[in-house]
């Protein structure tokens, strides 16, 4: 069955209105995601757009080509603006409000009013930028990983690019001006295009922020409330994965007296050298390091593909570090901590490798505290025993 033009327009004004609405939803149940509510104000202004030009020679011609296009225009710049505000950036509402502004002035020059190919050309260049901008936004947030994100960049991409093929097209065969709904392929691909877009960038936009909770609900179960590193579910499943694959040292690290330090200074300045051992250990340790809070103030840390010489070398780097906590309220505070070392093949039990490191650190509290201690290879417990 063949579609008219008319048919095409309230089809892209019913659907634009319906892909606004959803946004709007979806913001109401995630309220601090803002970058919804943008996109959500953009697709219901744009569908009411939509409609105004879909009644041209119903509705006068400065409503229907001055208002329409400019509203249009000003929703594909709110859109890069809610993109903009997905990556933590600032909205520039102004700058997306350009656009439409730029239309409105073009509007009252007589000749370029008159010109059907330059409309055309202007209005596609306007949303052609806005679009492309919003591509290059979603770039620019690539450090942070989310699958839906090259999809989007791709949709936004490509309709930039569609917009600008109009531009040569403008000019190569003119579309004709018309007063009422025409029988025009420009006006039927037009509507086409733009309802299959809507809905491809609705459905991958809204995909980003599900994917973006979805990763953050999850690190949140994976994180250590107070420290901000990894807790023990997630040391233990990374340092089984790591561990599986290659040989590694696992390093056992316990705070020492910190039970005394709560007594003598309270739970809060526990809490802080706790916070402050995290600061001071981590820089010490390789990028490649598992570093995770077990319980209390006993830490793990799997160091993959270390020998047991190159493991206590990043302990006594963490130790000394740690020997310099100072909390400016309590001079007299002094933090210690004390290792114990393990090194286990690729393969080797998580389990026994806790257990052995485990050993070498009550060896290490045992000689005195604050020191590093190695557990004694099968050699060395030879020589020892003889």
């Amino acid at each position: 069955m063949r579609l008219d033009v008319p048919t095409l327009f309230l089809m892209t004004v019913a659907v634009t209105f319906v892909v606004g609405v959803l946004y709007l939803l979806s913001w109401s149940q995630t309220r601090r995601e803002r970058a919804l509510a943008i996109w959500g104000f953009a697709h219901i202004a744009g569908s009411g757009a939509s409609c105004m030009l879909g009644l041209r020679g119903v509705i006068p011609d400065p409503v229907s080509i001055g208002i329409g296009n400019a509203v249009i225009i000003a929703a594909y710049g709110l859109i890069w603006s809610g993109v903009r505000a997905f990556e933590g950036r600032r909205p520039l509402l102004g700058w997306a409000l350009a656009g439409s502004a730029l239309w409105i002035a073009a509007c009252f020059v007589p000749a370029l009013y008159a010109s059907m190919p330059a409309r055309v050309i202007l209005a596609s260049t306007l949303a052609g930028i806005y679009c492309a901008l919003g591509a290059w936004t979603i770039w620019g947030g690539r450090a942070e990983p989310l699958i839906s994100r090259y999809p989007a960049l791709v949709l936004l991409g490509t309709y930039a690019a569609i917009y600008w093929v109009r531009i040569p097209l403008a000019l190569a065969f003119p579309p004709p001006s018309v007063s009422a709904f025409p029988d025009s392929p420009w006006l039927a691909i037009l509507c086409f295009v733009g309802t299959l877009y809507s809905v491809a960038i609705a459905f991958v936009l809204m995909a980003l922020t599900k994917e973006r909770a979805e990763r953050e609900q999850r690190q949140a179960a994976e994180t250590d409330a107070l420290t901000g590193i990894a807790n023990r579910r997630a040391f233990v499943t990374r340092a089984k994965a790591c561990l599986a694959a290659r040989p590694a040292a696992l390093l056992l690290l316990d705070l020492d007296h910190f039970k005394a330090i709560n007594d003598r200074y309270g739970h809060s300045v526990g809490d802080a050298v706790l916070t402050a051992f995290c600061h001071a250990a981590a820089p010490m340790l390789p990028r490649n390091a598992v570093f995770g809070r077990l319980g209390g103030e006993e830490f793990a840390c799997l160091l993959p593909e270390t020998g047991p010489v190159l493991a206590a070398r990043f302990a006594e780097s963490v130790r000394d570090s740690v020997g310099r906590i100072a909390h400016p309220d309590y001079p007299d505070l002094r933090v210690g901590v004390s290792v114990g070392i393990a090194v286990g093949e690729a393969g080797s039990d998580l389990d026994d490798l806790l257990r052995r490191a485990d050993g070498a650190l009550y060896g290490a509290k045992h000689n005195g505290r604050d020191q590093v201690k190695v557990e004694a290879t099968p050699a060395r417990k030879a020589v020892l025993a003889a």
